[in-house]
């Protein structure tokens, strides 16, 4: 039985992106983490967004909860000094698992991959397999296109308004502590 009260799984970029504030977000979410005593589960790679929360949690004092595939081990440097590190299969295994031990779902920016994970949540949130709160950490921006991409398909009749409530858009950590705060 896990000693944390709750725990936050950060989906992100295994890359840093162009903007600096990028970076300085998932720092910061990894402080933020350690501050309100949450555990971090994450994708394990210690490399780009991914590496940056992880690192900010470990020299907070934090704990972390990093799921990896095999085949990415090289690819996103497994960082193999976290409290927990499983290995998987496959990326469908690495995503069930880090879904399955989180509370609550955070996505900083990033690409493909991060967009999969978000996808996936929020998909398993329509269909009332949970409860558990997203939250899009919109950073400069970041995802404006994609709550744009949502009303779309809201507006087109391919999802009901409910999809909207079921994520939370913030501009900055700060404002993702406090919607943690009040969703967990």
């Amino acid at each position: 039985m896990s000693t944390f009260p709750k725990s936050v799984c950060v989906y992100c970029g295994s890359r840093d992106g162009v903007a600096p504030a990028y970076a300085e977000a998932a720092k910061a979410t990894g402080e933020m983490l350690v501050k309100n005593g949450w555990r971090l589960v994450y994708g394990a790679g210690d490399v780009g967004l991914m590496g940056r929360v992880a690192n900010a949690v470990q020299d907070a004092g934090g704990n972390t909860f990093g799921v990896i595939p095999t085949h990415l081990m090289d690819w996103e440097v497994g960082k193999r000094d976290l409290d927990s590190f499983v290995i998987t299969e496959t990326m469908h295994e690495r995503k069930k698992v880090m879904f399955m031990n989180a509370d609550a779902v955070v996505v900083l920016p990033g690409g493909a991959g991060s967009l999969d994970e978000f996808f996936e949540a929020l998909t398993w949130r329509q269909l009332k397999l949970h409860a558990k709160p997203i939250v899009l950490l919109n950073i400069d921006g970041f995802w404006d296109p994609l709550w744009t991409l949502l009303e779309h398909v809201v507006k087109e009749d391919f999802a009901g308004d409910d999809i909207l409530s079921y994520v939370s858009i913030v501009p900055d950590v700060a404002s993702l502590e406090v919607t943690l705060k009040e969703a967990l």
